[in-house]
């Protein structure tokens, strides 16, 4: 146990070890994360999406829009979600028309949350909050920020106790993989919320996960 934490510290980007924050933007080009989601193979479809009215599970994570315990509110069309959640973590789905879709766009298939003015309406679609369960904790994830028209999107961390880990603003949004790195280096992050006030709304896409080998 000893060793294989002396080799994560080893293997974490410098960016993570002097960020001094509980969570980390970094660079995801400097990990290496095994396990992949995408969404190609989820049924999808063009404009506002194939509307997706509970929670997604795919394979090593869950989809939906909130966990239980914390508090949902429309700031304009878009949603926020704050506070901690309960324990163990349960993942909820929005109400009708307000949870997610999923777009074909380009030969890709991207994860929308729906705020409060539903499905399909325009300014409701990218506007919503999208939270993610993983089957195991993290310590370090990456995924694809799509749509983004130079607005901000925050990422809430969570324990699967419900408790918050951290929040790490990204700003301004665009089309560019993130990645985050717990701080210093601990498997702790068994959820996730991305909420956005970007003018246009975001997507996500590929997710990318996946816990250090066990070389003992």
């Amino acid at each position: 146990m000893i060793f294989l934490r002396a080799l994560a510290l080893m293997l974490m980007p410098q960016a993570v070890l002097a960020c001094g924050a509980s969570v980390c933007l970094v660079n995801p080009q400097e990990f290496a994360l095994p396990e992949i989601i995408t969404f190609d193979d989820t049924p999808s479809g063009s404009g506002p999406g194939r509307l997706v009215d509970d929670v997604l599970a795919l394979p090593g994570a869950q989809f939906g829009e909130h966990f239980a315990g914390q508090q949902l509110s429309p700031k304009g069309d878009h949603d926020t979600v704050t506070g901690a959640a309960f324990g163990p973590l349960i993942l909820l789905p929005g109400a009708d028309g307000q949870n997610l879709s999923v777009v074909h766009f380009y030969g890709n298939a991207l994860l929308n949350g729906y705020g409060a003015a539903g499905y399909p309406k325009r300014e409701g679609q990218g506007e919503g909050a999208i939270a993610v369960l993983f089957d195991r904790d993290q310590s370090a994830f990456a995924f694809d920020l799509r749509g983004g028209e130079a607005g901000t999107a925050h990422v809430q961390f969570l324990r699967r106790d419900g408790s918050v880990i951290g929040v790490v603003p990204i700003s301004p949004t665009g089309e560019f993989e993130v990645g985050f790195a717990r701080n210093p280096g601990i498997a702790d992050i068994a959820g996730f919320v991305v909420t956005n006030s970007d003018p246009q709304g975001i997507a996500i896409d590929t997710l990318r996960f996946g816990k250090i080998p066990d070389l003992s």
